[in-house]
């Protein structure tokens, strides 16, 4: 999806990437992060926020909820960040990272309510009055107010699969009320998801009818005597996209694939932010003329569709990759050519590390010419090492 952009526009990361496989200091199975970039990217993305007055928390799930990089674009200028979960906003609060936005897309389970409480994050995103009560004796028990965002829901909105919750409009005044009846609460925003989606036709990143849903939410409450401060609308933030928030009365973003440069609109169109991942792997076999590399990165939604093989930057050629069955387990991925057993195989899709097998490589200094492994991580962002496998 991404790797013409990618041998375009950031060849040092794909040729550093080639470079750390052949000297066995990553193995098969591991995204490349180039922080270089990621923080280009970040600080490209805060600038045009900053511009228009819109608040950012940054996104981690895509790159691992990797704390070296959360820690650089705090570095950057960033304050907060979104957790998509309750195990996410452990393993931020766990670094050090303030958390800005917590239960969306993921609810807090019960028992973890009053820990998270407790966290003080900027605000709380609730699907449901009874959820809110938890959060309402949490923030009792701590002697504070905890900030609350709605999510809500109108016919005709994008739902993803796996995502279903949230305020229908016509209960909205009526559950907010009981809401805002509750101690130690105060209800500050609202949100939905997806705000924005690639428009193929059209070349851009256009709004969807959640966004109409989040104006018409607001109205709802403003009738109901309750002031939202917070429209917060993720889903591809970008440097192109932060004026459409502006123009459509958001007032916060949350980047992921933006700053890894990763959303639709970077594989159609050049944009500002730089492609800053990679995955690499390895030919393990073949089979009936085709080859096999090693699997444990793919993610259903990647779209990945080439691959570059080869042992030196001279040689990469790109071949065709066959996506697994969902059905299946990504134990391999079949490339339709023939390479040879322990060739390097380079890949640039849109990612999802968190829900995978991979080890993440953090690598810095690739843009100045000296790239250093700065460390290798799971999934999850915990550290394996720092040395590589040699």
């Amino acid at each position: 999806m991404f790797l013409a952009t990618l041998r375009r526009r950031n060849p040092a990361l794909l040729e550093t990437a080639l470079a750390f496989h052949r000297r066995g200091i990553i193995r098969p199975d591991t995204y490349v992060l180039d922080l270089d970039a990621i923080c280009h990217n970040g600080r490209l993305i805060k600038q045009q926020a900053d511009a228009f007055d819109i608040e950012l928390y940054f996104m981690t799930k895509q790159l691992g909820r990797n704390p070296l990089v959360a820690r650089a674009l705090m570095d950057v200028g960033y304050q907060a960040a979104v957790a998509v979960d309750y195990k996410e906003a452990d393993r931020l609060w766990g670094s050090g990272i303030p958390l800005g936005n917590v239960g969306h897309l993921v609810q807090i389970p019960s028992a973890q309510v009053a820990a998270m409480v407790r966290r003080r994050p900027r605000v709380i995103t609730v699907y449901s009055v009874e959820k809110a009560g938890e959060i309402s004796a949490a923030a009792v028990q701590a002697d504070l107010v905890q900030n609350l965002m709605l999510r809500v829901i109108g016919e005709g909105d994008v739902l993803y699969p796996g995502q279903y919750g949230g305020f229908a409009l016509a209960e909205l005044a009526a559950k907010a009320q009981a809401i805002a009846a509750l101690p130690n609460l105060r209800i500050t925003g609202l949100t939905s998801f997806p705000c924005f989606l690639f428009d193929e036709e059209a070349g851009r990143l256009a709004a969807t009818h959640n966004v109409r849903t989040l104006g018409l939410a607001k109205k709802i409450l403003a009738g109901a005597g309750i002031a939202v401060t917070e429209v917060n609308m993720p889903s591809a933030t970008c440097v192109a996209t932060i004026p459409d928030i502006a123009r459509h009365g958001g007032t916060h973003g949350e980047p992921g694939h933006g700053l890894l440069g990763t959303t639709p609109l970077h594989a159609a169109t050049d944009q500002p932010e730089a492609p800053a991942v990679v995955y690499v792997s390895e030919i393990s076999h073949q089979l009936e003329g085709r080859s096999y590399c090693y699997g444990g990165g793919y993610y259903r939604r990647s779209h990945m569709v080439f691959a570059a093989v080869g042992n030196t930057p001279d040689a990469l050629r790109q071949v065709d990759v066959e996506s697994p069955d969902t059905e299946s387990i990504d134990y391999y991925l079949r490339l339709n050519c023939r390479a040879d057993v322990g060739e390097t195989v380079l890949m640039a899709f849109r990612t999802q590390i968190f829900v995978t097998r991979s080890d993440v490589a953090v690598v810095e200094g690739i843009q100045a010419g000296t790239p250093r492994l700065a460390g290798i991580y799971d999934s999850q962002g915990y550290l394996l090492g720092r040395e590589g496998y040699r």
